[in-house]
């Protein structure tokens, strides 16, 4: 880690954005605070959107209000005059309105960067978290680890929730928990948190960055100016490798986490009990028990590793051992990640449709053995071979749904040749039914009937969500 002086720039008034001409890209959930917040700085406040729907123009109606301008249905041409452009972090930087943007000498910032930049002078510290898989559980097992420890904290981000609103809200806050994408990382060059943590990093999102390079580049600003620790998954190199790569300030340590006995500097696993050895006197002997292992709900493997970086990034902030034992007894993960729907015939039904790239769905099968996988939808380019080749000997039978169910069939041909497979070749809404159907003709008593498709599911469903309402509706069916 290098070292090196960091400030914040927090603008005093409004000065900053007076009369400034601001181009907001994007509507919906950040774009919406973001033009309201510049509007009330005093900026010349141009809004521009691809879309021109009904959402967006409903969205339009309420900045026009305002005596904001809104342009829909042209988000490509830079608005004449732009001094700055605050956009939402989903627009790729290779998009026309950023190259002109780049041509005219015009900086642009997301609005996680907005938020950073108008935080007050006592405003909350950040907790920042990002990764490839694991993210919101991480954020959500923070928020409820330091609201177990008194603080008055909220989970925000990437999560849902706009950093923006809890910044510029009326409510006091002591610590924020933020989860953080790597579209809203590009976008913040100025971000400093107090302590950040990267999960885990495989491919995913790669027509976006260009490569894995600039995605894990992305990620790693994170680090960026961090002043009490940045943690990182022993399991993984790269994390630390990121780590090694930041500019950080005096006297900021890196914390792994493993699923192992942890080493000096680090939050691991020894006889069931989550224990820290970084925050601790004397770490070179000593070690502080914080939970069991059947505190964390569920205890499978990669959600332990998420229960340990939340732990981490609480201890850095000074949070007692008692409060992380409390806020994992307290935290429920949502839906749709890794939640047991119901028994049947001795058969348990798990249903991860949040696994919606390889890395997460591999981590998930990691969670059982023997099992028989519902997986498929779209692959967004994906490759699945190292995904079976890892999970092969976990495999009683796959039921394959979806679009791009063809790829994962021709990996277990390759991998798993001796697993049975049932290719389901239909899309609609009601092939997750007879997937479950197929799915129990091969489970055995004892078995897991896991879906973590390890695609994205629009090809058929509206979203995650939907697919996994599908399945717990498929096996509540198959009970009854």
């Amino acid at each position: 880690m290098g070292s090196g002086q960091v400030t914040s720039s927090v603008p005093s008034g409004t000065s900053e954005f007076q009369g400034k001409h601001v181009t907001v890209a994007g509507l919906g959930v950040s774009g919406l605070p973001a033009a309201k917040a510049l509007h009330a700085r005093g900026a010349i406040v141009t809004a521009v959107n691809d879309g021109d729907d009904a959402r967006a123009r409903e969205q339009a109606a309420e900045l026009e209000a305002l005596g904001i301008t809104v342009r829909l249905g042209d988000g490509a041409t830079l608005p004449e005059g732009t001094e700055l452009i605050v956009t939402a972090p989903g627009w790729q930087p290779d998009k026309p309105l950023f190259r002109a943007a780049e041509q005219a000498g015009v900086p642009v910032w997301g609005d996680v960067e907005l938020a950073w930049r108008l935080r007050g002078p006592d405003a909350a510290p950040w907790l920042a978290v990002t990764g490839t898989n694991g993210k919101t559980t991480t954020v959500q097992m923070l928020a409820s680890i330091l609201k177990a420890a008194g603080l008055r904290t909220a989970a925000v981000g990437n999560i849902g929730v706009s950093v923006l609103d809890a910044v510029l809200g009326d409510e006091q806050y002591d610590v924020l928990a933020v989860e953080l994408s790597s579209y809203q990382l590009h976008w913040a060059p100025s971000l400093r948190a107090y302590s950040g943590a990267v999960l885990n990093l495989a491919p995913d999102h790669l027509d976006w960055h260009g490569s894995m390079d600039a995605y894990a580049a992305d990620k790693g600003r994170i680090y960026e100016g961090n002043k009490v620790a940045c943690v990182y998954n022993v399991a993984d190199p790269r994390t630390e490798d990121l780590v090694r790569e930041a500019d950080v300030e005096e006297g900021c340590r890196a914390v792994g986490f493993t699923l192992q006995a942890p080493a000096v500097s680090q939050l691991g696993v020894v006889d069931g009990i989550l224990v820290d050895r970084a925050f601790v006197e004397n770490r070179q002997k000593n070690a502080q028990e914080l939970a069991e292992v059947s505190d964390v709900d569920p205890p499978a493997p990669h959600n332990i590793a998420n229960a340990l970086a939340a732990a981490a990034l609480a201890r850095s902030f000074g949070v007692p051992a008692q409060a992380v034992r409390d806020g994992l007894r307290a935290f429920r993960p949502d839906a749709h990640r890794i939640a047991h729907v119901a028994d049947v015939d001795g058969v348990a039904y798990v249903d991860d449709s949040k696994a919606t790239n390889t890395h997460a769905a591999e981590a998930s099968l990691a969670a059982y053995e023997p099992i028989v996988w519902i997986a498929g939808g779209l692959a967004k380019g994906a490759e699945f071979d190292e995904l079976v080749a890892n999970s092969a000997k976990r495999l009683r039978g796959v039921v394959l749904i979806g679009a791009d169910r063809a790829l994962i069939r021709e990996a277990l041909a390759r991998h798993a040749p001796e697993v049975p497979v049932v290719d389901l070749d239909r899309t609609d809404t009601g092939a997750m039914l007879q997937a479950v159907t197929e799915a129990k003709r091969l489970a055995r008593p004892g078995d897991t009937v896991l879906l973590a498709p390890a695609c994205a599911s629009m090809d058929m469903f509206t979203n995650y969500n939907q697919r996994g309402d599908a399945f717990a509706a498929a096996v509540r069916e198959l009970g009854a």
